[in-house]
């Protein structure tokens, strides 16, 4: 017996190390499952965190190069239109050009057009145009007929950006994209589009659509264009030593990685290299918000781990103990019936933070409880609530609908219904409702459901309703022909514009073929410039001729654009817009300067003609009242006469002559040589010439032409002819012991100013321009000496074969003074070397 209680004895104490063993042994396996699904769990949420910024990256990379590239075929075909229309000699053309472009690309802030020394020759800014930029700001320049995208720039212009911003504008500015195209004189021009780095920041803002996120637009280099979210840097900063240039690029073009980021602190980044431009795009999430989003989703596994391990070892103790933890074990049930009292009061204010509304009614549809949101929203008491229906809560017009979710017969599991309720301020508010019927055994006895406010939604709804009406409104009334084409080449819609241009009903056409209404031609067309767009997207725009309705043939400039599309499936935009009366006008325009060109030349040859037919009589008048001047020497009076007839003739001569001057140069030969050279040499020669002119009227003559030579393409003896007629004028109309001043300089732009100042008795105001007409002399000047009016005419027909310009301005203190303007050349010596 006492062995067999000893054995008894070490058959339990076995039995309770046993239990012992077991028991610690499940609650190592417990602990040791809850830290490797911790672990697993702590992997996964730094995948998803991964997987999330590589999709961000891609995102905000895909945008970025789209932009980029919707630049460049805007740059691509600015640059041939520009060339092809050849109206870079035009300012205003090529300003309305590059507005309207910039209609189409909304993140451009300025498109402007520049010549090889950074002088802004157009820009959709005309306040712009004329200013020069700094060519060194804009880089190594790429090759014709390619694109290059600058580094960040401050300022909001082209003429800031000349200017240089200022630094309260650092944060200001934008990202140059250059195209370098060629023109048909084979100049260089640069057109470079400012764009805004903001879109790309809103658009970075908009896809994270986290304020603890950062995401940053960066050059090949390391060179940051532009960023957003709390760690975003200053545009226009360096980012070359960031892990991601250091360690990854170019060996790998998109990855992720935890570790430094753009700040100290731990990051979860991602980036990706654009393939067809030098961008970057980072994306850096804090490791901190990983770890917690991982402690979040493992509380509760933890805490049941620990409640299961707690519970293991309440049963190892209770196996221990047995029947004699009787108060133990009642004491774990109270803790257990205490836990999952905890537990419901966890679900209440679950179900309190909830905000929907979320009740339960009887099989009647009283009802028996509702949620704290009921509160919110009506400012009732839960007390307030219960045991009325939902049907006598709704708006009286809705309840019949209502009435529905709670009808007894029916098998539906889900009943919806849509009904209004009004709200504590007296708003009325629209609510979608689920209910679902409770059973017990097939038999009804109760509701649950729940309803979510829509209010705001069906706002947005009927907003967007009117506001397609309105869109579709607006094209019906639009003047233009506009029509829509899916990607099967079909009509999907068209306009009352359309169908009144092409005489065609929209019941004939839609859902038909484009081509089917066209010429084998116009069809061909059309189909390369639907593949074109279809391929790269953006706007295509060509001209062709279409028969009218009314049977005619119409020059239309045709313009389509890529609309994308989800559902429905993306579709072409095309506008057609009748330039017929243009190109007439255009026609007749020529029509009419040929006309007027053979009727100038014409009149100058008649001029020419009639000049040298009269200069054979005259030199026979004034040879021989030479020689009656001289065999009338004995007779004073007859060699007074003759001096009268040789006077007139030489008068007449002179007339002849510069009608011939006229003649030889508005004719379509002309008579210009331009040959390099340096002004003030010719202006000596007419002054040394004049001299004697100057001394019989004891006129002090003030010449002033500096030290540094005056380049310009010129005809030597035509120049002279210019200088010659103005200084002997001012010579003349100069009193005797007065000043004449001759001085030439340099202007700002690059243009060559000789000015004559003399102290005559001026020219009136209302003349300035008519007395550089032929024929038409001055007031003032009106003396009876004999003068043509055809000087000046002349001068300043000679001064625009130089494509230069001669004004006359009078001066306060008496006087007038004439300014001969010139382009000015490179320096001589360095000329003849190149």
């Amino acid at each position: 017996m006492p062995n067999a209680n000893l054995s008894r004895l070490l058959s339990n104490r076995i039995s309770s190390a046993a239990a012992l063993m077991v028991g610690i042994l499940l609650v190592l396996v417990a602990l040791c499952a809850v830290g490797l699904l911790g672990w697993h769990e702590y992997q996964e949420t730094l995948r998803d965190d991964s997987a999330r910024g590589e999709l961000q990256a891609r995102v905000l990379e895909d945008h970025a190069t789209r932009s980029f590239e919707t630049v460049s075929v805007a740059l691509t075909y600015l640059s041939k239109d520009l060339v092809r229309a050849d109206i870079l000699g035009g300012s205003v053309r090529a300003d309305a050009l590059l507005s309207q472009a910039l209609v189409g690309l909304p993140f451009v802030r300025e498109i402007g057009v520049l010549d090889a020394s950074g002088y802004v020759m157009a820009s959709s800014l005309a306040a712009d145009t004329g200013v020069r930029v700094e060519m060194a700001r804009l880089g190594v320049l790429p090759v014709p007929g390619q694109d290059k995208i600058g580094r960040f720039e401050p300022g909001r212009s082209l003429a800031a950006w000349a200017a240089g911003a200022a630094p309260a504008q650092a944060k200001v500015g934008f990202i140059p994209v250059t195209r370098v195209f060629t023109t048909r004189a084979g100049q260089n021009i640069q057109l470079v589009a400012l764009v805004n780095p903001d879109f790309f920041a809103n658009f970075q803002l908009f896809t994270l659509n986290n304020d603890q996120n950062s995401a940053y637009l960066l050059g090949f280099q390391g060179n940051l264009l532009a960023s957003s979210g709390p760690a975003a840097g200053a545009p226009g900063s360096n980012m070359a030593q960031h892990p991601v240039f250091r360690s990854y690029l170019p060996a790998k073009e998109h990855a992720s990685y935890v570790g430094t980021g753009a700040v100290q602190d731990a990051q979860v980044v991602a980036f990706r290299l654009s393939k067809s431009r030098p961008l970057v795009v980072l994306v850096e999430q804090p490791y901190a918000n990983s770890v917690w989003r991982w402690f979040l989703s493992m509380r509760w596994f933890a805490a049941a781990g620990l409640a299961m391990a707690a519970l293991l070892v309440c049963m190892t103790v209770a196996v221990r103990r047995g029947l004699r933890a009787r108060v133990a074990v009642d004491a774990q049930l109270s803790a257990a019936r205490l836990d999952l009292v905890h537990r419901e009061h966890e679900l209440r204010v679950l179900l309190k933070s909830v905000q929907e509304l979320i009740f339960r009614t009887d099989r009647m549809g009283a009802i028996t409880f509702i949620n704290d949101r009921w509160t919110a929203l009506r400012g009732q008491s839960l007390e307030q609530t219960v045991h009325h229906t939902l049907v006598q809560l709704v708006e009286v017009a809705d309840r019949d609908a209502v009435a529905r979710l709670f009808a007894l017969p029916g098998d539906a599991a889900v009943r919806l219904a849509t009904a209004h309720l009004r709200s504590g301020d007296g708003h009325l508010r629209r609510f979608d409702f689920t209910v679902v019927p409770l059973r017990d055994n097939e038999e009804i006895v109760g509701f649950a459901g729940s309803a979510v406010d829509v209010t705001q939604r069906f706002a947005a709804e009927q907003a967007l309703q009117h506001q397609l009406g309105f869109a579709a409104s607006l094209l019906e009334i639009s003047p233009t022909p506009v029509a829509t084409i899916n990607a099967r080449g079909n009509y999907t819609s068209v306009n009352r514009a359309w169908e009144e241009f092409m005489g065609l009903r929209r019941e004939q056409v839609i859902g038909k073929p484009g081509i089917a209404f066209m010429e084998v031609a116009d069809a061909d067309l059309h189909a390369k410039g639907d593949a074109q767009l279809w391929r790269t997207g953006g706007t295509l725009r060509y001209e062709l001729k279409l028969h009218h309705g009314d049977g005619s043939r119409r020059d239309v400039v045709v313009t389509k654009v890529l609309l994308p599309g989800a559902e429905l499936g993306a579709s072409l935009l095309s506008s057609m817009l009748d330039v017929s009366e243009f190109r007439m006008a255009e026609r007749a325009k020529d029509e009419a300067r040929v006309a007027a060109e053979e009727s100038s030349r014409a009149k100058s040859e008649f001029i020419a003609n009639i000049s040298h037919e009269l200069r054979t009589p005259l030199q026979s008048i004034l040879g021989f009242s030479e020689l009656g001047m001289v065999r009338g020497r004995e007779s004073p009076k007859l060699q007074g006469m003759f001096s009268d007839i040789h006077a007139s003739g030489g008068r007449m001569l002179a007339l002849v002559n510069d009608l011939l001057d006229v003649a030889k140069i508005e004719s379509s030969v002309g008579a210009i040589t331009l040959e390099r050279a340096d002004l003030r040499g010719l202006v000596q020669g007419v002054l040394h010439e004049l001299s004697p002119l100057l001394d019989g009227k004891h006129i002090q003559l003030l010449c002033q032409l500096g030290r540094q030579p005056l380049i310009a393409k010129v005809d030597p003896t035509r120049f002279q002819q210019v200088v010659r007629n103005i200084v002997a004028n001012a010579i003349k109309v100069s009193p005797p012991g007065a000043e004449l001043a001759v001085e030439a300089h340099l202007t700002d732009d690059r243009r060559i100013c000789l000015r004559v100042r003399d102290h005559g008795t001026g020219v009136p105001t209302a003349e300035l321009e008519k007395i550089f007409e032929a024929f038409v002399q001055s007031s003032t000047s009106k003396d009876g000496s004999g003068g043509t009016g055809l000087g000046l005419a002349i001068c300043k027909k000679i001064i625009d074969a130089h494509s230069g310009s001669i004004v006359a301005n009078n001066m306060p203190d008496g006087g007038a003074v004439f300014s001969i303007y010139l382009p000015a050349r490179q320096n001589l010596h360095a000329e003849t070397m190149f």
